[in-house]
């Protein structure tokens, strides 16, 4: 009776709107960073743009959680929304944490290694947004989604292996004569890797929605 009933109540289908305007906003703060790390970037304005962008995230998620709580039939369980906006929104975060640091220590000049790495979470975010509309029918589209989530989480192994060359050439260049500069690149590198992890953790998130409803 309990399944008849939830059948033929209508489910709230802003949550798919919400999920695609976070993922708009997701990819303009990837953007904002790949040009931060351009060189004669402007580096004021990037990590300003950066962080407007959060907050906008931050507004987006807010909501969602609220309709999780107003809503009584939910299009999944209410955890695997909640699970998808907050890792959505960790993304957006730790780039908005990047730029922190960026600004927190005055930088001026970076890695290339940086923007290879900005360049893969730009690529990561297109892969979202081309995947939450496609929630709306997860039974059909099970296998278009597995192969996006397969691409983001291949996008954060080639992160990682940026990441370790990056450190060990900033090592190389800046370990002993200037730990300072070693050690504020190192942070900078940490925040970009967390990018890249938290969008695995969508690809995961999604992967359950798959998983439990496909």
């Amino acid at each position: 009776m309990l399944k008849w009933f939830q059948a033929v109540m209508p489910k709230e289908d802003a949550f798919f709107g919400l999920f695609a305007n976070h993922a708009e906003v997701m990819v303009k703060g990837a953007d904002a960073m790949v040009a931060l790390f351009q060189p004669g970037a402007d580096i004021e304005d990037c990590c300003r743009k950066i962080t407007e962008f959060e907050h906008q995230a931050d507004d987006i998620t807010r909501e969602t959680l609220h309709l999780v709580r107003r809503t009584f039939i939910t299009p999944f369980d209410r955890s695997a929304i909640t699970g998808l906006i907050s890792s959505m929104d960790d993304a957006i975060d730790e780039m908005r944490q990047t730029a922190k640091a960026i600004t927190r220590f005055e930088v001026t000049a970076f890695e290339p290694q940086m923007l290879e790495i900005a360049k893969l979470a730009a690529a990561a975010s297109r892969l979202v947004a081309e995947a939450v509309p496609l929630l709306r029918k997860v039974g059909k589209n099970g296998g278009q989604l597995h192969t996006i989530t397969e691409k983001i989480v291949h996008l954060e192994g080639e992160a990682d292996d940026i990441h370790e060359d990056g450190l060990k050439t900033l090592y190389l260049r800046q370990g002993k004569a200037d730990p300072m500069a070693f050690i504020v690149g190192r942070e900078i590198y940490s925040h970009l890797e967390r990018v890249l992890d938290r969008y695995e953790d969508v690809a995961n998130e999604i992967d359950g929605i798959v998983i439990d409803h496909a």
